[in-house]
């Protein structure tokens, strides 16, 4: 396991290395100001390696040894010129990179980024740490504790000064990617609250609620006692909270589907659809990961997560096709589909959040669709808004942190008829797969909030981003907890 630190200049961070990573787009490393920055010691070597070599559209990497081999430095060069979609921190480029740099076998490792702003540290820092997992069952090779510094300067301007939230915010992802990675037989709803309790406990004001079993049913939450009923491990909502009704600013509420396991319920999932649902809880541990790092780093608005944890699991007691699930909007579901489980939790979710807590701003976060990678791809979120300001400081944050997201059309004009029921208020899926699934998702969603024009809504559906690779990424946590902090 890798432990990540902080050094506050290029000669501070290379002192008895084993393995220095310089990443760097290709115009600053070749600038005067660029060199200048480069660790003394290495300057000379790194400017050789990088002579000749052209990142093309995606980057590449060079590498040799100094020290009389003792230390390996690898330059990881990226394209000056991204399109507006890949954005400038250049953050999806970078983790690629990182990757195959082979950093997470580093036992005293570096790494030096050369950026072209300040706020671009936190989306390359992300990008670097993703490539060092937390959590690793083999077996067959020594356990050694590795250690990797990060630095990061700006050409002209010197060395980065790391904000407080930022540093959060990474040990954060880690943490998040670290549930996504465990096995679903030990992160059941119950094993994601005892880790959940864990993570947050001793950090200043933060408060705790656990609703289980069928004291959800007494709190009307239906759509979440359902998914989970007949599961080993009860349902729950745990709710963690920062501040109070007297703190300024917005109160706002992050929602995340925890399905531990999603076996698709009685509508039974394939073989090869079920491998890899243990990250069905993405979304829960990315709201439990933005909350951690707004927490520790000492964010003084008002926030609540709402974690919504169930094991979409088969037995007797599970929710049957036609069964009717009474939701905490009062309102009534037909289920015509248990694989689509994960909006009946969110929207019970975001019910409470709005009627209970009475929330100014939600945002849920979901691996809820398939579609979501079909629409936006592995690197893109695909983001869902009833507030058009809203939606654009999410594309904004998510440029600015790396965890880049796209818009989908919202239209209940157009979407809301697809859950037609004949014996309920709505069906939880489709009748049309055709017809824009991952925004007809999120409707389904926003239909069990209050009509209220003030309140501001967004859905995140991060399926593809949160799993890459068999490997949980942490994926949401920067992008939430930034925007909390803007909308705060």
């Amino acid at each position: 396991m890798v432990t990540i630190r902080f050094a506050k200049d290029g000669d501070t961070l290379v002192k008895s290395l084993d393995f220095l990573l310089i990443l760097a787009p290709q115009s600053l490393l070749g600038s005067d100001a660029g060199k200048a920055l480069l660790p003394k010691q290495y300057a000379e070597t790194i400017c050789e390696l990088a002579e000749g070599m052209e990142p093309g559209r995606y980057g590449t990497l060079r590498e040799t040894r100094c020290n009389a081999g003792k230390l390996r430095l690898v330059l990881a060069l990226l394209p000056d010129e991204v399109s507006r979609y890949v954005g400038p921190t250049r953050g999806l480029l970078a983790r690629d990179l990182v990757h195959k740099s082979g950093i997470a076998q580093v036992k005293k490792g570096g790494a030096l980024m050369l950026l072209e702003e300040a706020e671009h540290w936190l989306a390359n820092a992300a990008a670097i740490v993703r490539a060092c997992p937390l959590f690793d069952l083999k077996t067959g090779k020594p356990k050694t504790a590795g250690t990797l510094t990060l630095c990061g300067v700006v050409p002209g301007k010197g060395p980065v000064s790391v904000e407080r939230s930022w540093r959060s915010t990474i040990g954060a992802t880690r943490a998040a990617a670290r549930l996504v990675d465990m096995p679903p037989s030990d992160l059941d709803p119950a094993g994601f609250s005892r880790e959940a309790k864990a993570l947050l406990r001793g950090v200043p004001g933060v408060r705790l609620r656990e609703i289980t079993g069928n004291k959800l049913l007494e709190e009307k939450l239906g759509g979440i006692h359902g998914v989970g009923r007949c599961a080993k491990a009860q349902p729950r909502l745990l709710i963690a909270s920062l501040g109070s009704s007297r703190s300024r600013g917005n109160h706002v509420c992050l929602v995340g589907k925890g399905v531990t396991f999603d076996t698709g319920g009685l509508n039974l999932k394939p073989r090869t659809g079920m491998g890899g649902m243990k990250s069905d809880m993405g979304g829960a541990a990315a709201v439990l990961g933005a909350f951690r790092a707004l927490a520790g780093a000492g964010f003084q608005g008002r926030v609540t997560a709402l974690i919504c944890l169930a094991e979409n699991a088969i037995g007797p007691l599970a929710v049957k096709p036609d069964d009717v699930l009474v939701m905490h909007s009062g309102k009534t579901v037909e289920i015509n589909n248990t694989d689509a489980e994960g909006r009946l939790l969110l929207a019970d979710g975001v019910s409470y959040a709005a009627r209970k807590l009475k929330a100014d701003i939600i945002i849920d976060a979901a691996t809820l669709t398939g579609a979501q990678g079909i629409a936006t791809g592995r690197g893109h979120a695909a983001i869902v808004s009833n507030d058009a300001v809203l939606e654009r400081m999410l594309i904004e944050t998510g440029f600015d942190t790396g965890d880049l997201v796209h818009p989908l059309p919202f239209a209940p004009e157009l979407y809301q008829r697809e859950f037609t029921s004949q014996v309920a208020d709505m069906k939880n899926s489709v009748k049309d797969r055709a017809n824009a699934q991952s925004s007809c998702a999120a409707q389904f969603i926003y239909e069990h909030l209050p009509e209220n024009d003030k309140l501001m809504w967004a859905h995140v559906d991060l399926a593809k981003p949160a799993f890459l690779d068999e490997r949980g990424t942490g994926y949401g946590v920067p992008l939430l907890s930034q925007a909390v902090w803007r909308l705060a």
